[in-house]
């Protein structure tokens, strides 16, 4: 199993950066494809952003494209989500997740799920 702990998150104001981080362990991090996902109030949960096990290859959802960056480091076992440019609609939890497939925007593929942490922006 893969246990997924997320943090960085806070309170900014708009136009703010924040960068999240998701610390990993458990089985071999690396062969995991991982995601960004986020669910605020009385929505659903969506997806953010994803990145290969390579970290060679990514997606982002249109609302943070050319804001937001998904990186990740496999030596240290830790995912990251620069946030740049943020909006109020940011406001949400955010979940790091890790999947034993291939790199994907579907939620139902992802095997693990971090605890969340809270981004609120203010206007």
């Amino acid at each position: 199993q893969v246990q997924l702990v997320e943090s960085g998150g806070g309170l900014v104001q708009a136009g703010g950066s924040l960068r999240l981080s998701c610390a990993a362990s458990g089985r071999t991090f690396s062969s995991y494809a991982m995601g960004w996902f986020r669910q605020a109030p009385g929505k659903e949960r969506e997806f953010v952003a994803t990145i290969s096990w390579s970290g060679g290859i990514t997606y982002y959802a249109d609302s943070v494209k050319g804001r937001f960056t998904i990186s990740r480091d496999n030596a240290k076992n830790t995912v990251y989500l620069q946030m740049n440019s943020l909006k109020p609609e940011d406001t949400a939890v955010y979940y790091c997740a890790a999947t034993r497939g291939h790199t994907t925007i579907a939620a139902v593929r992802y095997d693990y799920w971090g605890q969340g942490t809270q981004v609120t922006v203010s206007s």
